[in-house]
């Protein structure tokens, strides 16, 4: 989260600073998230799945795939180690230490601009999006409501108690659509499992509970973005 958050910044505020000095650090971030990422993925599953299927009843635990999700796991852990025992991410952490400041570019746009700016690129997107949209077109709405949360983030000094209303109000949307896009994801998993050769009632059991959650959150994020809006509106 830190590593994305950063990258975040980074990417928000990128007309403030030199342009080379932030397109290398992303660079750097990037590839430390390309690194954590599976094995979060992975952790997120494993909750989701083992949950869903204890609320089912034991008779109904997946154990073929827990555990291949957990070899998984394992697999994923050990890049995340090399990762994190590596020069090239102790050479991060060190030239992050280094920065008092980060190097300005010349530019001088207020932050509330900047965050302006990532708020009507994002409501552009969620307006676009209905009932119907398709399961990605949810998830790229959900990146972007991140983007421009970020940027809230960015730019609280300059927000205020106003924009801290508006950061709730991203993270309760984000809520909504992490949900949906997490159920997303099972859904794929279990029907690979079950046509891999898996137990086919358990996993329809199971691919029953992520349709119900999946409903679930796309009944309640047009709510959260109509929520959304309304805080941004005194600061837009």
């Amino acid at each position: 989260m830190a590593t994305r958050r950063l990258r975040a910044f980074l990417r928000a505020g990128r007309e403030l600073v030199d342009a080379s000095w932030a397109a290398s650090l992303r660079d750097e971030l990037g590839w430390l998230g390309r690194a954590l990422g599976p094995a979060r993925d992975l952790d997120v599953l494993l909750e989701r799945l083992t949950a869903d299927a204890e609320a089912l009843g034991d008779e109904t635990v997946p154990a073929a795939l827990l555990a291949t999700l957990e070899e998984e796991r394992v697999e994923a852990r050990a890049v995340v180690v090399d990762a994190l025992s590596s020069d090239r991410y102790l050479a991060l952490l060190d030239r992050l230490d280094a920065v008092a400041e980060p190097p300005p570019s010349g530019v001088e746009t207020p932050l509330a601009e900047v965050w302006r700016r990532e708020w009507r690129r994002t409501r552009r997107v969620l307006d676009r999006l209905d009932g119907d949209s398709p399961d990605a077109e949810l998830h790229a709405g959900r990146i972007r409501v991140k983007r421009a949360r970020y940027a809230a983030e960015l730019a609280s000094p300059a927000l205020g108690k106003r924009g801290r209303a508006f950061v709730d109000a991203a993270k309760a949307l984000q809520d909504v659509l992490g949900e949906h896009q997490d159920a997303t994801v099972a859904e794929a998993r279990l029907r690979e499992w079950a046509t891999g050769g898996g137990d086919a009632n358990a996993a329809s059991r199971l691919l029953a509970r992520e349709d119900e959650q999946k409903a679930a959150a796309r009944a309640a994020w047009p709510s959260a973005w109509k929520a959304l809006r309304r805080a941004a509106t005194p600061l837009s």
